[in-house]
């Protein structure tokens, strides 16, 4: 029985696909409009730090420039472009009322993470919250989650790592813990099947049956 439950931020409980690729469009398009960069080639890297994506894209070493500017960004246009996905706060709301343990592990920064989550009333419900700012390596390295279950003092044998991108699914399968693919990835879940999930969740209510309440659903 799963009594502890990870979740991934962007693009796995709030909708923030829009505004990262709007986010780095204007980035691009700034600093490289000679080389523009496709929504196509940015999906494979998201989920991955911010300075490795902009790595990614430019080649450059010294992105800080460039952070600064995604960041800025991101900032002014972060509540016309991000949205809710479908019953997350539904889906915890009762697994808050069940007792179960929620956290979020993100290769976000502190403070756009808590943004995001108080604008869809989520942060409310996570017990703890592992960061960017938090960790020496993050995902797909174990140590966010291995983070997350040692400060919430969590048994990885029924902990579940719930996530949009391979780096999630890698991420807890090398700290121990099961994992569930969400289909409404922009990587597409077949995806994110070649990294072996436990579980695909097509919608944010499957998780009841993962979690043993299929019963409750009406």
């Amino acid at each position: 029985m799963i009594e502890t439950v990870l979740f991934d931020l962007d693009g796995t409980i709030v909708n923030t696909n829009e505004l990262i690729i709007s986010s780095f469009l204007h980035v691009m398009n700034k600093h490289y409009p000679e080389s523009p960069i496709t929504r196509e080639q940015m999906i494979p890297y998201m989920g991955l730090t911010l300075e490795h994506q902009l790595h990614q894209f430019t080649g450059r070493e010294d992105v800080a420039e460039l952070v600064t500017d995604y960041r800025a960004y991101n900032k002014l246009h972060h509540d016309a472009l991000v949205q809710e996905f479908p019953h997350v706060h539904e889906v915890m709301t009762r697994l808050h009322e069940k007792g179960i343990t929620m956290g979020v592990v993100t290769t976000k920064i502190r403070p756009s993470t808590i943004l995001a989550l108080e604008t869809f009333d989520l942060l409310k419900f996570m017990k703890e919250i592992v960061t960017l700012n938090d960790v020496e390596h993050p995902k797909p390295h174990p140590e966010p989650v291995l983070t997350a279950i040692k400060r919430l003092g969590a048994n990885p044998e029924i902990t579940l790592m719930v996530g949009d991108s391979p780096a999630d699914l890698q991420s807890a399968r090398a700290a121990g813990v099961k994992s569930a693919a969400v289909a409404w990835s922009l990587k597409g879940p077949e995806v994110l099947k070649k990294y072996e999930p436990d579980y695909i969740l097509n919608d944010m209510t499957d998780l009841y049956g993962v979690l043993g309440m299929e019963s409750e659903v009406k």
